[in-house]
């Protein structure tokens, strides 16, 4: 199976994935980082019940949690049904080009709603594609509603730097934009092994620049601009936030990091406890390392290891966990580094799911929690 590539495929995804994510609040506690990693577990009520005769919108897995698994949530736990219904194979055996055309969570999500006949709803922004600079282009959404200048968000998409693409993560920027009432503006950064390290940080960076010297072009307030992004893009996020901090370059008003990747070693208790979870894993992750470092000593940069770097003076954050993913220490071991160093910070753990649940709104209530937690928080940040 095949990823989406054609834009109006990928905003059938979009409006898939998005079903439940509008309009939504928080359902759970607000507050800042605490010490355990596990005490601030966001609790959401399913709206979603499964009953007997599997009735339209129930989202129930049909078998037994998998044994790396336990407190998975039900809806989580169907999707990831869904994915191994795909029998993907394990991203070691895989070359990149190969990877790339496997199914992941996005086509397992979708299967999960055509199984549960959960409908699609419109979109609420608009989308066009934009270059914005040789070899990186764009996806900017912009709300159909509002006043223009809009806030922008900045968004990286996920993949390890070196799989997955601007569909893939289609939900995730949807929903910012519905729900911040704000421009989003996705970044097709260059991949590994095509282009190592540092190519995705500079790509990244410099499409933040972009967006701060085209702001009005795009319906933008170059004032309010912030960045987000999900695992190998919670990582650039954050690295552009140091980036301009550093090049005297006007910082973002705000930084939304998802299970960000902040550091290189796989020894962490999480990589030692995940090594046998989807959709990713410790093996998977020491993949990614390995097609896009150029050596291990990149490993040990600060834009890839964030949580030894200089975290001074860098935007207020909201970082946004699961609790099967490799990534889950270093991500608590951020949010630590970042309150040490002064920065706000918003640390919202949601125990019962994996890496890559936040764009599933439509199947997973953690999902549409998160998303609701990133939208007020991006909300307050870029008044």
């Amino acid at each position: 199976m095949k990823r989406i590539s054609l834009q109006s495929l990928a905003l059938a995804v979009v409006a898939g994935l998005l079903l439940s994510s509008c309009n939504s609040q928080p359902t759970n506690s607000e507050g800042g980082a605490n010490t355990s990693g596990t005490s601030d577990e966001a609790t959401v009520t399913s709206d979603t019940t499964a009953t007997a005769g599997g009735a339209s919108g129930s989202v129930r897995p049909t078998g037994a949690k998998p044994a790396w698994g336990p407190d998975l949530k039900p809806e989580m736990q169907a999707v990831i049904e869904q994915l191994k219904s795909f029998d993907p194979k394990p991203l070691p055996e895989l070359t990149p080009a190969q990877a790339r055309k496997q199914a992941g969570p996005t086509e397992a999500a979708m299967k999960q709603m055509r199984v549960s006949n959960i409908a699609a709803p419109p979109l609420n922004c608009d989308t066009t594609s934009k270059t914005l600079m040789p070899g990186v282009k764009a996806r900017i959404y912009t709300p159909k509603g509002g006043t223009a200048p809009y806030p922008v968000v900045v968004y990286y998409h996920g993949g390890g730097w070196v799989i997955a693409n601007l569909d893939t993560y289609g939900a995730s920027a949807q929903a910012l934009c519905e729900q911040t009432g704000a421009v989003v503006v996705s970044v097709a950064y260059r991949q590994a092994p095509e282009k190592k390290f540092p190519t995705a940080h500079d790509d990244s960076f410099a499409a933040y620049q972009w967006v701060l010297k085209n702001a009005a072009s795009i319906k933008g307030n170059p004032g309010l601009v912030a960045v987000a992004g999900e695992s190998a893009g919670g990582n650039l996020a954050c690295a552009v936030s140091m980036m301009a901090r550093d090049r005297k370059v006007a910082l973002p008003k705000y930084q939304l990091l998802v299970y960000p990747i902040a550091g290189s070693a796989t020894t962490t208790p999480s990589y030692q406890s995940n090594t046998e979870t989807m959709p990713l894993n410790k093996a998977g992750m020491e993949w990614f390392f390995k097609h896009y470092l150029r050596t291990p000593a990149d490993g040990k940069d600060p834009r890839i290891n964030l949580v030894a770097a200089n975290l001074q003076g860098l935007p207020a954050t909201t970082i946004i966990a699961a609790q099967y993913d490799p990534l889950l220490s270093e991500g608590r071991t951020l949010a630590d580094k970042l309150e040490a160093a002064g920065v706000k910070v918003n640390y919202k753990l949601y125990n019962g799911t994996t890496h890559e649940f936040f764009g599933m709104a439509a199947v997973v209530p953690e999902a549409k929690a998160a998303q609701a937690v990133a939208a007020s928080d991006l909300k307050g940040a870029l008044k």
